[in-house]
């Protein structure tokens, strides 16, 4: 039975850019690549701006699909993202990723972490494997 820990080292070590899908205001799906994640507090993370479109879409639509593929392998997860405001779960983060530092610091007023709720997250590959698991 696969984890969370297991979804977390695909797209960190594996996939570690994946695609991001959301909904705009108008009802369109926004399929977007991303490349954050980290794990903080048994919670799996991504990592934007306040400012940028795809975060007012998470906090009008906070559901949420996660693909990410490697070779025959994917990962598809999706659930509901909440924002958390908590300066050591950004700092985990961006101490995950210094080069974003450039652009975004813990103490901003434009720099979030979302972690997903209620996530389903499934393995498949083309070989016929398959694994899933929730949180």
């Amino acid at each position: 039975m696969a984890t969370i820990e297991d979804v977390y080292e695909f797209l960190k070590k594996k996939a570690p850019t994946y695609m991001l899908a959301t909904v705009d205001a108008e009802g369109n799906p926004r399929v977007r690549p991303f490349g954050t994640v980290d794990l903080f507090e048994g919670k799996l993370y991504i990592q934007t701006g306040k400012k940028k479109d795809v975060y007012k879409q998470i906090v009008a639509h906070p559901e949420v699909e996660i693909c990410a593929q490697k070779g025959a392998d994917w990962w598809r997860i999706a659930g509901e993202l909440v924002p958390d405001e908590r300066v050591e779960a950004k700092k985990h983060m961006l101490d995950a990723y210094p080069g974003l530092r450039k652009m975004y610091d813990e103490n901003d007023d434009n720099t979030i972490v979302l972690y997903f709720r209620h996530a389903d997250a499934r393995f498949a590959s083309m070989t016929g494997a398959h694994d899933e698991v929730s949180w």
